[in-house]
């Protein structure tokens, strides 16, 4: 029941088919879009009535079906919104945790399948680039700058970008060969991951470590 109905006015004067309203409605204004109802209430007045329990058992309103027809309409909306409103409230204590939780999953990075048969298996990029990073880092001249694993395909296939700083003591080649092999030792062995290709870019170069004497220490 609309409150703004503007086809909600009766055509003969307020109390012409009902009981007058009496003398508490001579001291309500209506408001803009108040109902009239048929029986020559305001809609605004027979639910503020409704709310007051003194006026609860008020003779025309118990007997009154369109006043009761009304106050039902309006309980039920009432009821609706209180609910809602409750609702909302009990949704505000959770919504640190859930941003907590999604900004954790944002810094682990997407989901990687893992070589497994069902591929129910997953790892965090970030988590298997930490591995494969420190695999990297144990070739003798090198260190790693940044590692990204990305998804090739359907399967459980995995790609590999490195970039790193690399020594010029012995012939780069050899040394981003010896890199390749231990990051796809590691992805293979630590983690269970199918990768199909090291993409290796050196970006820097590293100085070479200070030979030290046999028994002695650095200067």
């Amino acid at each position: 029941m609309a409150l703004d109905d503007p086809h909600a006015q009766p055509s003969q004067p307020p109390g012409a088919d009902g009981p007058p309203p009496g003398p508490a409605a001579a001291d309500i204004s209506p408001f803009a879009g108040d109902e009239v109802l048929p029986c020559g209430r305001l809609l605004s007045q027979v639910w503020e009535q409704a709310r007051d329990a003194a006026s609860a058992t008020n003779p025309h309103t118990v007997s009154c079906p369109h006043c009761r027809e009304a106050v039902e309409q309006l309980a039920t909306v009432n009821a609706a919104t209180r609910a809602l409103r409750a609702e909302a409230f009990g949704l505000y204590p959770l919504a640190d945790p859930i941003m907590n939780i999604v900004r954790a999953e944002a810094r682990l990075g997407r989901l990687l399948p893992l070589a497994d048969p069902d591929r129910d298996l997953r790892i965090a990029e970030s988590a298997a680039a930490k591995v494969l990073r420190q695999a990297a880092d144990t070739v003798p001249g090198a260190r790693t700058a940044t590692c990204r694993l990305t998804p090739e395909g359907e399967g459980t296939d995995v790609r590999v970008t490195m970039t790193l700083a690399a020594a010029l003591d012995g012939p780069l080649p050899d040394r981003v060969h010896q890199v390749r092999r231990a990051v796809l030792d590691s992805a293979v062995h630590d983690l269970g991951l199918a990768v199909t290709a090291v993409d290796i870019t050196v970006v820097d170069v590293l100085e070479p470590e200070p030979l030290l004497p046999p028994g002695g220490s650095p200067p």
